[in-house]
Parts: structure tokens; C-alpha cells; sequence
């Protein structure tokens, strides 16, 4: 695939640990493992789009440089498409049984979304780690590593990689945008980085998609490609409804589903995010958040939207009443 057709995700990848976005002090510790050329078994767990699964292919490509060559010096599966024990005893153990080329001190095994493997499959891992941790160390990158089984928690040094702040998301994308010749207005950038919530890697999809549609990209073109409603929008639909405005609030809602075509939970969703920065008292948050949780069970359950959300309008409203 040439250069310019590359997802721009993959095109600014990070290919040496220290061009990874914040995370210092781990990149810092992961540094010296391959200054020693050694390491032991590692768990990365964390956000989504936080650096991981780029992090364990930067040791990879500094630890081997030329030599690195894949189903040789290493192997990176993802464990949510082989996650059967059958794939554990095949595949994953004779690439670790295999001794490593000369020159090279160990292989490397990148297990990526390791939490979806079965427990009989992380079972049949823990025995694999300690059995060939001469010729193969391991890599298991997770979001939740309470999901891995004790046992392989025990063999691992585990790294917590945490969500990225406001400002390496928004000084990554202006790179980006930069070599990518698009103009971006400061409220865009904020857009971004609200709609991608830490998750350096959906900021860059979306900058890609609202890059396609514009060289201008502000904030309206990025919650039409986000699929989110401006959070000015959702608000005036809660004042309104609290305000005792049925109708009005109504109308609102029919022009934000028509115009950005959201499914019923991510309106509630959309709620939720914005009505603890109304200003009304803790008490009607409280009855808020119970209205909107009562809700949205009624969604995932198979309720039409367009009765539910109109219900959850009308109790909105009846706060007011009952106070």
C-alpha cells in the first residue's frame, strides 16, 4: 500500500519509543529492558489508543532493528480472533519452543487484547511462559489486566498506560493536520479532543474522516463525523424540559435526530456527559441520573425510541412538579 493511501493512524505511528505521546515514565523503564537486552514477560494495560500495541512494536523494531522479521524474531497475534486453547498449543507453542536466530537473545510474542482469551487458553499461556522463557518473552497487551488469570499476572511486570491529556492529543493532531496541509480552527481541535476522550488513535480517524470532507475542519464538521451533538445543543434540550417546556423540548429533540441521525442510547448518553455542568440543584442531578439509567435499560431491552425518549422528556419535565 503506498504512503498516501496508508490510514493516517498507521502513517504516524510512532516507530521508536521515544516519539510515543506522554507516558514518559514507562517508555523511560522500557528503554533501559532493551539497553540490557534483556526483559522479562510484560502486561500493557490500559485505555484504548494510549500507545500500547505501538510501545511493544518500537521495542521490537529498536531491539532488532534489521533482524526483525516477523514469525522469526517475533510474532504479533490478536488474541480476540485466537483466543481458543486449540491456538495456544499449536501456534503460539511452537513459535516459542522454536529456538531464537543466532545473534538475536530472545523472541519476542506480541499478544494483543489478551483479556479476550478464554481462562483454558490463558491457562495452557502460563505453562508456555515458564516452560520457553529462555527462547521467547512475551508481550500481553490488555485494557482491563484484572481479566488475566492471576498466575500469568505473577510471571509479568505489569505497565499501566493511562488515557492521554487534552494537550498531547491536541499538539499530535496539529502535527498531523500539519503535514497533511488542513487548516484547523481552535474549536475544532477541542471537538476532537472531546469526542475522542483520551483515545489518541479515534482523534486521528476522525481528523482523517473530517479531512476528507474539508481542508477546513472546525467543530461542526467534526461532531457530523462523530456522530455527537454539540453539547450546547443537548443542553438546551435539558433546560427546556426542566424549564416545563414539553413541546419545545420535543421539537429539539426531533431536529437533533434528523439532523445527525443518533440512535436513542446515544442521546441519553449524550445527556448524561453534559447534566452535571447545569447549573440546578444536586438533588434534581440525583433524580436526573436515575431517569436517564431507568431509560436506557428500557432501550437495551427492546423499547421503541421514539415513545421512551419522548417518556423521558415528560419526566423531566414532572421534576418540577414534584418539587
Amino acid at each position: 500500500m503506498s504512503n498516501s493511501n496508508r490510514p493516517w493512524v498507521e502513517k504516524y505511528r510512532p516507530r521508536k519509543l521515544e516519539e510515543v505521546v506522554n507516558q514518559k515514565g514507562i517508555i523511560n523503564r522500557l528503554q533501559q529492558f532493551i539497553n540490557d537486552k534483556s526483559m522479562p514477560h510484560l502486561i500493557f494495560a490500559g485505555p484504548a489508543g494510549t500507545g500500547k500495541t505501538t510501545s511493544a512494536l518500537a521495542i521490537v523494531r529498536e531491539l532488532y532493528g534489521r533482524k526483525m522479521a516477523l514469525n522469526t524474531t517475533y510474532l504479533e497475534l490478536n488474541a480476540s480472533d485466537a483466543r481458543g486453547i486449540d491456538v495456544i498449543r499449536t501456534y503460539v507453542k511452537d513459535f516459542a519452543k522454536a529456538r531464537p536466530p543466532i545473534n538475536i537473545p530472545f523472541k519476542i510474542l506480541i499478544l494483543d487484547e489478551a483479556d479476550n482469551m478464554t481462562a483454558p487458553a490463558q491457562q495452557a499461556l502460563r505453562r508456555t511462559m515458564e516452560k520457553y522463557t529462555q527462547n521467547c518473552r512475551m508481550i500481553l497487551i490488555c485494557n482491563y489486566s484484572n481479566k488475566i488469570i492471576p498466575p500469568i499476572q505473577s510471571r509479568c511486570v505489569v505497565f499501566r498506560f493511562s488515557s492521554l491529556s487534552s494537550n498531547d492529543i491536541k499538539e499530535r493532531l496539529k502535527v498531523i493536520a500539519k503535514q497533511e496541509n488542513i487548516s484547523i480552527t481552535n474549536d475544532g481541535l477541542n471537538a476532537l479532543v472531546e469526542v475522542s476522550r483520551g483515545d489518541c488513535r479515534r482523534a486521528i480517524n476522525y481528523l482523517q474522516s473530517c479531512g476528507t470532507i474539508s481542508q477546513k475542519v472546525d467543530q461542526d464538521i467534526v461532531f457530523k463525523v462523530a456522530g455527537e451533538v454539540p453539547p450546547e445543543r443537548v443542553k438546551e434540550i435539558l433546560q427546556t424540559a426542566i424549564q416545563g417546556q414539553l413541546d419545545f423540548s420535543i421539537n429539539l429533540l426531533n431536529d437533533i435526530i434528523k439532523e445527525y441521525g443518533l440512535s436513542g442510547i446515544n442521546i441519553i448518553k449524550n445527556i448524561h456527559r453534559e447534566i452535571y455542568d447545569l447549573k440546578i440543584s444536586e438533588k434534581t442531578k440525583i433524580e436526573l441520573s436515575k431517569l436517564l439509567a431507568e431509560f436506557e435499560y428500557r432501550l437495551s431491552q427492546g423499547g421503541t425510541e421514539e415513545i421512551q425518549l419522548k417518556a423521558l422528556l415528560a419526566n423531566i419535565v414532572m421534576l418540577q412538579d414534584m418539587k
